[in-house]
């Protein structure tokens, strides 16, 4: 058994100070600066009340069979608010980490994100190329809603956790000093 500071060890070596927080402070400054957080704080809202509009009238239509054409138009609709979000979280992951997508950070958000991107794609596919009746069509809209839904769950708890970890550094700070 070896001990000491072999070369594997760095690389397997947990911080003391905890895991890596979300965002090192350069990286919470081009956040802060980057016109993009702004675009995204505006979005993410917006894609929720779309979604819970279309929902509604996917389930309105399943339930009694009107608004059909309304429920298309509006998982359209959601699918391409949900195009839009995507395109400028890349971009603001891009901004803010370096990287288009997949940063460690937002790493397996990202992939749940192709996922829900999958599933709104099949739907405008199966829907424009007349692949799909239309209560397979409501089904697979669902599909697709019930994964963004987990998704949006990801990025608000990935969120609370890092406002929590920030709030704990600045109280753990302003402790250390408080006592010095």
């Amino acid at each position: 058994m070896q001990t000491g500071s072999g070369a594997g060890d760095e690389a397997n070596a947990r911080p003391a100070t905890g895991p890596r927080p979300l965002y090192t402070p350069e990286e919470r400054r081009r956040r802060d600066a980057s016109p993009w957080t702004l675009v995204q704080g505006i979005l993410a809202p917006l894609q929720f009340l779309v979604f819970l509009v279309s929902l509604a009238l996917v389930l309105r239509y399943l339930s009694t069979g009107e608004g059909l054409f309304a429920a298309h138009v509006s998982i359209v609709v959601k699918t391409l608010v949900l195009y839009l979000i995507m395109v400028t979280g890349s971009i603001w992951e891009k901004v803010v980490f370096g990287h288009w997508l997949f940063v460690p950070a937002f790493f397996w958000e990202d992939v749940f994100s192709m996922l829900v991107l999958a599933l709104h794609t099949a739907y405008l596919i199966a829907l424009f190329g007349g692949y799909l009746t239309a209560e397979p069509l409501m089904y697979l809209a669902l599909a697709a809603y019930a994964a963004y839904v987990i998704n949006a769950i990801q990025f608000i708890l990935k969120l609370r956790a890092a406002r929590l970890a920030a709030d704990q550094t600045m109280t753990n700070s302003g402790l250390v000093e408080a006592s010095q």
